[in-house]
C-alpha cells in the first residue's frame, strides 16, 4: 500500500537540495521541519509555522536530538503570515493540515487562514519548486478546507503551476494531498 507521507517526501527531493530555502507551513511535532533541514543541509534554510507553542517545543527538541543543522526559524504564528518572515523563494513547501498529532483536536487548521497562506507561498515559490498540501477530510472542517483548496487551485493557470491531486479513490475520508509545482 502508498504511504502518502512518503509519495509527498518523493517528490519534494525532485525539487529541493543542499542550499535551498524550504518552508514548513504546519509545523506540528516537527518531522516535515526534521525533513526540510536535513535535505537543505547547513548552507541552506527552513522556515517552519505553528500556532501552538507544544509544536514548537516539540519540533525545538526534535530538530536538536535528531542533530539537525543550525539552519531553521520556528516561527510561533501563522502560516497566513508567512510574507512577514520569509521575503526569498523557496524550493519546497510543506502543508500538513488538520491538528497537531497528541494535541487538543479542537485546535485545527482554519480555511479562513489556510487559504491566504496557499495563495502566499505559491507566490513565493521559486522556478522549478514544489508546494505539498496533504488533506485530511476525515472531520468537518478538514473536508471543507480540502474542498475549497482544490477550488481555487482548479481556477490556476496551468501555464504558471501545475497542480496534482493524489488521493485513493476508494476511501473517501481517507487523506490526500495535492501538488502544486513552478516550471522550471
Amino acid at each position: 500500500m502508498i504511504d502518502l507521507l512518503d509519495l509527498h517526501k518523493h517528490f519534494i527531493l525532485k525539487h529541493l537540495k543542499e542550499g535551498d530555502v524550504a518552508v514548513d507551513f504546519t509545523m506540528g511535532n516537527g518531522h516535515d521541519t526534521e525533513f526540510l533541514s536535513k535535505t537543505v543541509g547547513p548552507h541552506g534554510f527552513v522556515y517552519a509555522f505553528d500556532i501552538q507553542e507544544q509544536a514548537l517545543s516539540s519540533t525545538q527538541e526534535l530538530l536538536v536530538k535528531s542533530g539537525c543543522p543550525d539552519n531553521y526559524q520556528l516561527i510561533l504564528d501563522s502560516h497566513s503570515n508567512v510574507k512577514k518572515y520569509v521575503d526569498v523563494p523557496f524550493k519546497a513547501g510543506m502543508f500538513n493540515l488538520g491538528w497537531l498529532p497528541g494535541g487538543n483536536k479542537a485546535i485545527t487548521t482554519l480555511r479562513e487562514t489556510t487559504l491566504p497562506a496557499i495563495r502566499d507561498g505559491i507566490s513565493l515559490m521559486d522556478k522549478d519548486a514544489i508546494l505539498n498540501i496533504a488533506v485530511y477530510p476525515g472531520h468537518k472542517e478538514g473536508d471543507a478546507e480540502g474542498q475549497m483548496i482544490l477550488d481555487y487551485l482548479s481556477g490556476l493557470s496551468k501555464y504558471k503551476v501545475c497542480a496534482t491531486l493524489v488521493k485513493i479513490i476508494n476511501s473517501p475520508t481517507s487523506p490526500f494531498f495535492i501538488m502544486v509545482e513552478t516550471k522550471p
